[in-house]
């Protein structure tokens, strides 16, 4: 079997050159022309497999499966999982307290200082309290959060023994006197 003549190769030549290459007139093969149009195919009946289409019920419901388990695993947190008369019981106990104080000292007092003065967060040692100032209402904010004003949920991050040694804790330091404190933020509470 001969190889190509040169006329076969003028053939498929182009007729322009650049920097003095010139180029062939070849086209895709055929096997990767037809693989490429069965992605496309693919990836049609991929995007509109929100029914049964081929096994199961389909992308969408499957995503909506996953996510009600995912809800029903992990419930919201509200906040509301510990009683005033816990939390208050907890805030005599030694142990818990220097439990909470480490959790203060670790996650805490960047934003509120270690002695509860204020920093970027609000002062605790004093009777103004932005998000209510009963302890069940410290342990719900510790717990949910507020991050329209940038503190995270703790309850994410922390146990519900640390959340309620810590929320003790802080219970412990209103009427101390910090060495440099916060301006009264919020409303005030009495005990």
């Amino acid at each position: 079997m001969a190889g190509p003549t040169n006329d076969d190769i003028q053939d498929k030549l182009l007729d322009h050159t650049y920097d003095g290459i010139q180029e062939y007139d070849n086209p895709m093969p055929r096997w990767w022309l037809l693989t490429f149009a069965g992605t496309i195919i693919f990836s049609v009946i991929y995007l509109f497999n929100i029914g049964p289409v081929g096994n199961g019920k389909g992308r969408v419901a499957d995503y909506d499966a996953d996510m009600a388990a995912y809800a029903k695993a992990h419930p919201a947190l509200t906040g509301s999982d510990m009683s005033s008369d816990q939390l208050l019981a907890l805030a005599k106990d030694h142990e818990a307290l220097e439990e909470g104080e480490e959790t203060y000292r670790a996650y805490c007092a960047s934003c509120h200082a270690p002695d509860g003065g204020g920093l970027i967060g609000p002062n605790l040692t004093d009777a103004y309290w932005l998000h209510g100032g009963k302890i069940t209402d410290v342990y719900t904010t510790v717990t949910n959060g507020v991050l329209e004003k940038g503190m995270p949920p703790w309850g994410k991050t922390l146990n519900t023994e640390q959340l309620s040694a810590v929320v003790a804790y802080v219970s412990t330091l209103r009427g101390s006197t910090p060495a440099n404190p916060k301006a009264p933020q919020g409303t005030l509470v009495t005990p």
